[in-house]
């Protein structure tokens, strides 16, 4: 049995929402925001095709959008959380007047700062992100609040014409950590490889 994507009060759980996202990926490329959403793709399962920011807070969308502009052909998926999102809330005006029609942002919003104790984030209070990235004119955008939204959800990561951000309202609450590499330069060189990009394999320096 097919273990249900929320809990007993109806709000969806984030790592089994992230699984069931990737499970539908094909060979799309990934980049994650720093923290719980690094550790749930991680846990959906590892590859080449990932990139896992472990700082550098507010600039997994952009990110997305310069690899998704490099790679035209490719469809990008940007996953992030509400914390990260809203220090690069900038970056979706810059997102919208690009229009890469193949970036796709999920934002899992938990209203709250999971890496440093479950304080309150800016979305507990009055912050819509989703309502954000329509007045910065993203293409589709995209409320995820039950499990019935989620095939929406999917399908408009995937297929919508981008830019596309979607919110996924999600439980609070910690899963255990699955952490992938924490060595930068050899992350850069595995999705490099992975992209075509790199010729020739990160050898770390010795001293």
């Amino acid at each position: 049995m097919t273990p249900p994507l929320s809990n007993a009060g109806g709000e969806l759980l984030r790592r089994r929402l992230v699984g069931r996202v990737l499970a539908e990926r094909a060979d799309a490329l990934v980049i994650t925001g720093l923290g719980a959403p690094t550790y749930d793709v991680a846990a959906a399962g590892e590859t080449a095709r990932n990139f896992h920011f472990w700082g550098a807070m507010g600039l997994a969308a952009v990110t997305g959008l310069g690899l998704a502009l490099a790679r035209p052909g490719e469809r990008v998926l940007v996953i992030t959380g509400d914390g990260e999102m809203m220090m690069g809330a900038g970056s979706l005006a810059t997102i919208a007047n690009a229009g890469a029609p193949n970036l796709a942002i999920l934002v899992l919003d938990n209203r709250s700062f999971g890496e440093t104790g479950e304080q309150p984030s800016l979305t507990a209070g009055p912050a819509d992100i989703a309502a954000m990235a329509r007045g910065a004119g993203i293409s589709t955008v995209r409320d995820c609040r039950t499990e019935a939204d989620l095939a929406d959800t999917i399908g408009a990561l995937y297929t919508a014409p981008g830019p596309v951000l979607c919110v996924a309202q999600v439980a609070r609450g910690e899963d255990q950590k699955v952490l992938p590499s924490w060595d930068g330069p050899h992350q850069v060189s595995v999705f490099q490889t992975a992209i075509g990009t790199r010729s020739f394999p990160y050898k770390p320096i010795t001293l």
